[in-house]
């Protein structure tokens, strides 16, 4: 059951930063959206035990399915996808539209949390 807990965690929260509004998500703290968009399902450090996501250090420019630490879906590992700001802009609002098949259904509907999330993701090198 630990997987639906995480899932309703994620949901949830997804659900309360899209209602709020661009300006609020603008003055938030990058990490912060992370934590609350993403940390329940990823980690930000390939040493740590990989969650029902894979960890997301060093995603920006590494092509898509391959952290060696995780198991990825087959759609995403043979995809050519280069993660770059218009590819995660992409996925993070719609993952299955970029890459049917794929396990992850996590939207981020709001532009302004997926720009916030993108500018900490390139950090995370």
């Amino acid at each position: 059951m630990p997987h639906v807990w995480h899932f309703t965690i994620v949901v949830t929260g997804g659900l309360l930063a899209a209602i709020l509004p661009s300006a609020t998500l603008a003055q938030q703290d990058p990490a912060a959206v992370f934590q609350v968009q993403c940390a329940a399902c990823h980690t930000l450090s390939g040493k740590a035990s990989p969650r029902i996501g894979p960890p997301l250090n060093e995603i920006y420019g590494r092509r898509a399915g391959t952290q060696p630490s995780f198991r990825y879906s087959n759609a995403l590992s043979k995809s050519d996808i280069v993660w770059d700001d218009a590819s995660l802009d992409a996925w993070l609002a719609s993952p299955q539209s970029v890459v049917p098949g794929t396990t992850m259904v996590y939207r981020v509907p709001n532009p302004a949390a997926r720009k916030l999330l993108i500018e900490f993701l390139k950090r995370q090198q």
